[in-house]
């Protein structure tokens, strides 16, 4: 019988163990995951009341987008922003940093960002085995708002979307929780990023809403994987040859973001003083 390699040993008990922590409080966990749902509702409501001030609502186009398309951008930046939002992890890293804890990935075989990568996969595997049902009940209430059922290819480019925004998300939030090796406090920086990646991101208004001459800047920089993309590849905004440019860029900042966090995290470990703890 074939026996897992330690490195995958590793991993597998790290993503068991989460998933077990996260069902240890399901209840508390699957009530804030409903909660989640309510801004969803201002959001239709809101878009209803822009569009119906300009004129018919159903025959008012904004930028290409028409009311129907603003209901199911709404809901696709919602699932978008479901994997890239990493609740807790800058800010529990800096706490590690600050009290001490982090020496435990110093002594023990275990690589921090390995950890905490298999961390949060547990935790999204854990929230949408909840939220499947609430996500499936929205999608179905919100059915006429998409036009028609996507392709085969644009839902294969709509999951790998999905895959960069987690990734993304993930290696922009541990690089600022790394920060805390030089600056303790980072709490002002997570607010700012909040703040900023709400707009940058396309979660506020779609990104291709901006002037060109601004909105080429800013879908040059990794914010928009984390909700436009997704959102723009299922409605299908981009051409083909467009599309597989937005995926390898993805590709080359995940590339770009990991490097950057493996330099942190070396750097900051060099001049750690392991107080506290």
């Amino acid at each position: 019988m074939l026996s897992m390699p330690p490195s995958l040993r590793v991993k597998w008990c790290i993503f068991r163990t989460s998933i077990a922590e996260r069902l240890a409080y399901r209840a508390d966990f699957a009530f804030a995951t409903l909660i989640r749902f309510l801004p969803i509702v201002t959001q239709v409501f809101l878009w209803g009341a822009i569009y119906q001030a300009s004129g018919p609502r159903d025959e008012r186009v904004i930028n290409s987008y028409t009311y129907g398309d603003m209901v199911a951008y709404s809901l696709l930046v919602m699932v978008g922003r479901a994997f890239s939002s990493m609740p807790g992890l800058t800010t529990g890293i800096a706490r590690d940093i600050r009290d001490g804890t982090i020496k435990k990935f110093l002594t023990q075989p275990v690589d921090m960002l390995d950890y905490l990568f298999w961390h949060r996969v547990a935790h999204k595997l854990v929230y949408y085995v909840i939220a499947f049902v609430p996500f499936a009940l929205v999608f179905w209430l919100c059915g006429d708002y998409f036009r028609g059922f996507p392709s085969a290819g644009t839902l294969f480019a709509f999951g790998i979307s999905l895959v960069l925004a987690f990734l993304v998300g993930f290696l922009i939030e541990s690089l600022m929780g790394l920060v805390a090796f030089w600056f303790l406090e980072v709490s002002s920086l997570v607010f700012v990023y909040m703040l900023i990646s709400y707009f940058l991101s396309g979660h506020m208004l779609p990104l291709d809403w901006l002037p060109p001459s601004l909105g080429y800047w800013i879908q040059l920089l990794p914010f928009k994987y984390l909700a436009f993309t997704p959102a723009a590849v299922l409605l299908e905004k981009y051409s083909h040859q467009q599309l597989v440019i937005e995926l390898v860029m993805g590709c080359v900042w995940v590339a770009v973001l990991y490097l950057l966090n493996r330099l942190a995290l070396s750097r900051g470990l060099m001049r750690y003083s392991a107080y506290g703890g």
